[in-house]
């Protein structure tokens, strides 16, 4: 019997992995769900970055305008929603460090979203007298 007669005992798990390439990369990729037909993905790409005094967040929008977005932070999350012709966005993001939400700043331009904010201290030290 030739190596190649046997049958591979990973041959599924290969066979299943290009499956998934192929979805990903494939004719149709990042079209949503399959059978979805809306022509748009289903999750929304979102970077948060963190700074020395600040935390800033940058989000893709694709086809909303600017009226329909609302932004809620209460510190520790900040929750994006928005709506376009085609497409519902609700996405909430954990924040990497608490955030003085309060000290927000956002701009919208050509479908992305920045959102700044400053951070604050988790705890304050006290004094014992």
């Amino acid at each position: 019997m030739r190596g190649d007669d046997r049958d591979d005992p990973f041959g599924d798990i290969f066979d299943e992995i290009e499956r998934m390439m192929n979805e990903m990369t494939g004719p149709g990729a990042g079209t949503g769900p399959v059978g979805d037909g809306s022509g748009f993905t289903t999750e929304t790409h979102v970077d948060v970055y963190e700074h020395d005094e600040q935390v800033r967040l940058v989000a893709d929008l694709p086809g909303v305008e600017k009226d329909a977005i609302e932004l809620k932070c209460d510190g520790k999350t900040l929750t994006i929603s928005a709506s376009s012709p085609h497409r519902e966005y609700d996405e909430r993001v954990r924040l990497p460090t608490r955030v003085d939400e309060h000290s927000a700043s956002a701009s919208f331009n050509n479908g992305i979203l920045e959102v700044t904010m400053d951070k604050i201290d988790d705890s304050a030290a006290i004094d014992v007298e």
